[in-house]
């Protein structure tokens, strides 16, 4: 149910959702000047999500910055790379189709051919409401393998479908591949790399942080950036206001 009811939140929360409403509210209206506030609502909402330059600047609040290049020194035992908009699977045409997040499986298996991690744990099933037949960690090995990665060297947890599951399944796994203890590495973008943290720690997984799939660069001042709309803004807002929204219902639910 909590799977659930979160996924419909994200689509309750994305800002074309409240624009289009507004705009709907404002067409049906009776009262005219009401219906005319409401456009204009509409109108500066739509351009304030679409802008580029303000987008960014709440980005780069929330996200965590790439590692240095030295980093990491030591090596890990095992980098643990959660799933979510990596990869999917087409089964007309029996093709693999990577997709936004894919920069968490790249850097994986760079780390893993730097020597860098010895190991590399896939959290993850499905992670929608429909096409429940998308376990997508099991797609992440089955290209791991192909990139000359041992099967041996893959820990796979294709049921979680959440971060609270990832961390929760994680646990229990590398509790009985280290008994002992180990170094863990949480790569995921940097965008949900702080929830995750919170996540990990209120589990008792001691990791360090990897972030990958950046949204965000070096600040740009041109004007097409600072004032031409661009509907790209809408897919992050929609992706930061998820993780806001995520990390307050996690904070309710006790799992941060």
């Amino acid at each position: 149910m909590f799977f659930v009811i979160s996924k419909v939140l994200s689509y309750l929360l994305n800002p074309l959702f409240w624009i289009f409403t507004l705009l709907i509210i404002a067409y049906f209206i009776k009262n005219k000047k009401t219906g005319q506030k409401l456009l204009l609502i509409s109108i500066i909402a739509f351009y304030l999500f679409s802008n580029r330059f303000i987008c960014d600047e709440f980005i780069r609040i929330w996200e965590f910055d790439f590692p240095e290049k030295s980093f990491p020194k030591e090596q890990y035992d095992v980098g643990i790379v959660l799933s979510g908009d990596i990869v999917s699977y087409d089964y007309r045409t029996e093709k693999l189709i990577f997709r936004q997040q894919a920069d968490r499986l790249i850097q994986a298996i760079d780390l893993y051919k730097q020597g860098k991690i010895k190991k590399i744990l896939l959290t993850g099933g499905s992670g929608q409401l429909s096409f429940s037949n998308q376990p997508e960690a099991s797609f992440m090995k089955k290209h791991a393998v192909k990139l000359g990665i041992s099967e041996n060297d893959i820990l796979l947890d294709s049921i979680s479908k959440n971060t609270f599951q990832n961390a929760a399944i994680s646990k229990k796994m590398l509790e009985v591949a280290f008994p002992n203890g180990g170094r863990f590495l949480l790569i995921t973008s940097a965008l949900h790399i702080r929830r995750s943290l919170a996540v990990f720690k209120k589990a008792s997984i001691i990791v360090d942080a990897y972030p990958t799939s950046k949204l965000t660069g070096i600040r740009l001042y041109n004007f097409e950036h600072l004032f031409v709309p661009h509907v790209s803004s809408f897919e992050s807002w929609s992706d930061l206001i998820h993780e806001w929204v995520g990390y307050i219902i996690y904070k309710i639910m006790g799992y941060i």
